[in-house]
C-alpha cells in the first residue's frame, strides 16, 4: 500500500481542471449552504433506508445490491473509463482502494442493523480524523499543534460515545470504528489518484471495483428478496448518488469555511429520525460526544482552508 502511495505522487499524465478559485466561490455562499443541506439530507434518508431494512437481507447482499442497482448512474462514464489510459501502478490504486471500500462498505451495512442512527452519524464523522493521521503517516503531511489537539478532542468524542467500560459495546460498535478507518484509507487513495485521472473515472471506477468486490461476499448469504425491498435499495442508491453530487456543487458554490459547518446538521437529523421513525432513545452521552467530534472536524476543516489562503498570499501561521 505505500508503495502504491509513493507511486501516485509522480507527475499526473491526465490533466484535470483547476478547481474554482475562492473569490469564485465567495460569490455564491447561499447556494453551498443549500447545496450542503441538500447533501446532508440525501446522506440521511440513505441510512434511513439502510435502517429500515434492517437484518432483513444480509449486510453483504444488501451492499452489493445497492452498489449494483446504483451502477446505472454509472453508465455515462464507461466510455470515458475505456478511452482513459491508465498506468499499472493506477490500475492498482484502484484495485486497493476496491479493497478497502468494500470491507467499509460491508461494515457499514453490519452496522446499521446493529446500534442506533444517531451512533453511526456520530461516529462516521471520524473519517477525517483518521484522514489526517494517515496524510501524516502515508503522504508527509505536517500535522501542527493546532490539529493535533483537534485529533484529541475527536477521539476523546469518540470514547465519550462509546463509553468502553460503563456500558456493553456489541459488534456494530467495532464494525463502525472499523468502517471510519477503512473509509478514511479509501478516501486517502482518491486524493491521490485525483491529481493522476478525472473525478467521473475515480467514481466510476469505485462503484464497479466495490460492485465486483461485494458479489462473492453477498452471493455466498444470498437470500430471496422482494421487489419492494429491491425498490428501498434502489432509493438507497439515488439518495448516495444525489448526495455524492449536491456535496461537489457545494464546493464548487461556496467556500469550505460555509458549508462544513452545515454537516454538523446531519447529527441532529440523525438523532430526531432514529426518535421519531425508530423509536430509538436519545442518548445524550451520544449527542455529548458527537458534538465533541463534529467540532473537531470542523475546526480542522476551517484550519486547513485558512492555511491554504494563507499559503497563497505567502503567509502561514502554525
Amino acid at each position: 500500500m505505500p508503495e502504491i502511495m509513493n507511486a501516485l505522487n509522480t507527475e499526473p499524465t491526465v490533466p484535470t481542471p483547476p478547481p474554482a478559485t475562492p473569490e469564485a466561490q465567495d460569490q455564491r455562499p447561499l447556494a453551498g449552504i443549500l447545496w450542503m443541506l441538500g447533501s446532508g439530507l440525501c446522506f440521511v434518508a440513505m441510512t434511513a433506508g439502510v435502517k429500515y431494512l434492517g437484518p432483513s437481507i444480509p449486510a453483504a447482499q444488501s451492499a452489493f445490491l445497492r452498489y449494483a442497482l446504483g451502477l446505472v448512474y454509472v453508465l455515462p462514464v464507461l466510455g470515458l473509463i475505456r478511452r482513459t489510459k491508465l498506468e499499472p501502478a493506477i490500475w492498482r490504486a484502484f484495485g486497493w482502494r476496491g479493497v478497502a471500500h468494500t470491507l467499509a462498505v460491508m461494515l457499514w451495512f453490519y452496522a446499521m442493523t446493529r446500534i442506533p442512527l444517531a451512533e453511526v452519524s456520530a461516529m462516521s464523522y471520524l473519517n477525517p480524523i483518521w484522514i489526517s493521521i494517515g496524510a501524516a503517516l502515508f503522504l508527509g503531511e505536517r500535522l501542527r499543534l493546532r490539529r493535533i489537539v483537534a485529533i484529541a478532542v475527536a477521539i476523546l468524542g469518540a470514547l465519550v460515545i462509546l463509553r468502553p467500560g460503563l456500558r456493553e459495546l456489541n459488534t456494530g460498535h467495532v464494525a463502525m470504528l472499523g468502517t471510519s478507518v477503512l473509509f478514511a484509507i479509501s478516501y486517502l487513495m482518491a486524493k491521490q489518484l485525483s491529481g493522476r485521472v478525472p473525478a467521473s473515472v475515480i467514481v466510476g471506477m469505485m462503484s464497479l471495483t466495490v460492485t465486483l468486490g461485494l458479489a462473492p461476499f453477498a452471493l455466498a448469504v444470498w437470500e430471496p428478496v422482494t421487489l419492494w425491498q429491491l425498490w428501498v435499495l434502489f432509493l438507497i442508491a439515488t439518495a448516495a448518488t444525489a448526495a455524492h453530487y449536491m456535496m461537489t456543487y457545494a464546493f464548487v458554490a461556496a467556500p469550505i469555511t460555509v458549508t462544513q459547518p452545515v454537516t454538523a446538521l446531519q447529527l441532529v437529523w440523525s438523532v430526531t429520525l432514529g426518535a421519531v421513525f425508530f423509536a430509538e432513545p436519545v442518548d445524550l452521552w451520544v449527542v455529548a460526544g458527537g458534538v465533541m467530534v463534529v467540532s473537531a472536524v470542523i475546526f480542522i476543516a476551517l484550519r486547513e482552508h485558512q492555511l491554504r489562503r494563507g499559503a497563497k498570499g505567502g503567509t502561514v501561521s502554525p
